[in-house]
């Protein structure tokens, strides 16, 4: 019982001197309550420092440390190399084209490049969906599971959802993205320091010896039964990483919230050196060390060897780390989900001019709900990440599919594009439930390839309109100076 106490002091202790740290930071910052700016990009005022780090600790939350450790193989590190390569297309592919046409969400692109806000709204009620009953129950169930495992308590999951949805929800109410994305900055030194000090520790209690660990378990080349087999390196997976780090407004919020471009572009940058060096072994080691001391755990393997490995004190202190990145992750979210309702649903179909903050308030506490109502299917997940991934899929190809038509090509119907969205959600629908000829990441391959061609074939066979190819040619002007 003492021994637990230390943790848990030691956690409410660094976890009070993050939320002080991040109030200090952000409590002179002139603040407009009824800016979208201000409050979805943080009036722009991103250094490349915080930019860096709200997209690593966005990413790196439970989902990745619990779901990728869980799958206690070196094979998941192929979903970080993938993500620097993701990164870069953001930097110097989409990030210029969001600047250019002075975007606060990444849907405001689509109006753009259609004229027609029908499909800027079709797109972001598909990441709402994604949001909601994807990402944000499998992060609240993730992070309560490893402080169940870790701390060894009886509290029920739902229970610690419920806190950490709490918490989460009144930093995104509160304090907009500018408050999110200072803590996610503060956290992610403390998780990244302590995420490898772990990963040292553990590969210290097996003495740097790798001997006895299935050569399956080891390798980077996947084979067909495998999570990830290495030839769908080779079809969807890069697809993935370009819908998550440069369409996904979770994502691209915080690249958009610099003052300049080559500020934003810098902290992307530095994002994808983080992925490169430090991530990889973060999610795949713990998990291999694990497999060894303990046999076939699953998505309890991380919390239990971090629990033993680490001092009473430090656990208590990664806690709170871990904690943070369940907390940023689920507010990142959150800011990013009401920003996509307020701008590209609210204002567009019910009242152009709310009181942004307290609209805001409301929908993010709908939102909350409606997540921790989910948690307890997620309970019943054999792997968190590969289910997260796989569900995705009936989103995430559909809205790669409106970017890619969008930016490359002109004179394309919206209604066009907005039938292929629905026909390739249908289709990957049948692909995940009724028929997998192979497997999933080859499937959101095949699903892209199918929205975008039958946009141009409905495009010109029903709409009688030819799809000129333009490539990254921006159709709106640069804005004029005042």
């Amino acid at each position: 019982m003492e021994l637990q106490t230390i943790q848990v002091v030691v956690f409410v202790a660094f976890t009070a001197i993050i939320a002080f740290a991040t109030y200090l930071k952000c409590r002179g910052t002139r603040t407009d309550s009824d800016s979208n700016k201000e409050y979805f990009l943080a009036g722009g005022g991103l250094s490349w420092i915080f930019v860096a780090g709200s997209i690593t600790l966005t990413n790196l939350s439970t989902d990745q440390l619990v779901g990728m450790n869980g799958n206690q193989m070196a094979l998941l590190a192929w979903w970080e190399f993938a993500a620097v390569a993701g990164l870069i297309i953001l930097a110097k592919v989409f990030l210029p084209v969001y600047y250019r046409n002075n975007c606060t969400t990444t849907t405001e692109l689509l109006e753009k490049r259609y004229n027609d806000h029908h499909i800027r709204a079709t797109v972001s009620v598909m990441f709402l969906l994604g949001n909601i009953f994807i990402f944000l129950p499998a992060m609240l169930y993730g992070g309560s599971l490893f402080m169940q495992s870790m701390f060894g308590v009886d509290i029920p999951i739902i229970i610690l959802a419920a806190l950490f949805a709490f918490v989460g929800a009144c930093y995104a109410i509160f304090g907009g993205l500018r408050a999110v994305a200072v803590s996610d900055t503060y956290s992610g030194i403390l998780l990244l320091g302590l995420g490898m000090l772990v990963v040292f520790l553990a590969l210290q209690a097996i003495n740097f010896d790798f001997s006895g660990i299935p050569a399956e378990r080891l390798t980077l080349i996947g084979s067909n039964e495998s999570p990830i087999p290495w030839h769908t390196l080779l079809t969807g997976m890069i697809f993935i990483q370009v819908f998550y780090w440069s369409t996904n407004q979770t994502i691209t919020q915080r690249a958009m919230a610099s003052p300049t471009l080559k500020e934003a572009q810098k902290g992307v940058f530095a994002a994808a050196g983080i992925r490169l060096l430090i991530v990889p072994p973060m999610i795949v080691l713990p998990g291999i060390v694990s497999y060894k001391l303990y046999g076939d755990i699953g998505d309890a393997a991380y919390g239990r060897i971090v629990s033993d490995v680490l001092p009473v004190w430090l656990s208590g202190a990664f806690a709170a780390a871990i904690a943070a990145a369940v907390l940023t992750s689920f507010n990142s979210i959150l800011n990013s989900s009401t920003a996509l309702y307020v701008m590209d649903i609210h204002e567009k179909y019910f009242n152009d001019h709310p009181d942004v903050k307290k609209l805001s308030g409301w929908v993010t506490a709908v939102f909350v709900l409606l997540a921790l109502a989910l948690v307890p299917l997620y309970q019943q997940a054999e792997s968190i990440i590969n289910l997260v991934q796989q569900l995705y899929g009936l989103l995430s190809m559909p809205i790669l599919s409106t970017f890619l038509v969008g930016l490359l090509f002109k004179e394309v119907d919206p209604r066009a594009m907005i039938a292929a969205v629905i026909s390739g959600t249908v289709l990957y629908g049948v692909f995940s439930f009724v028929w997998s000829p192979f497997h999933y990441i080859h499937l959101m391959f095949i699903t892209l390839i199918f929205c975008v061609v039958l946009a141009l074939v409905v495009n010109t066979l029903i709409f009688s309109r030819r799809a000129q190819y333009i490539g990254l040619t921006p159709q709106v002007p640069e804005p004029a100076a005042e």
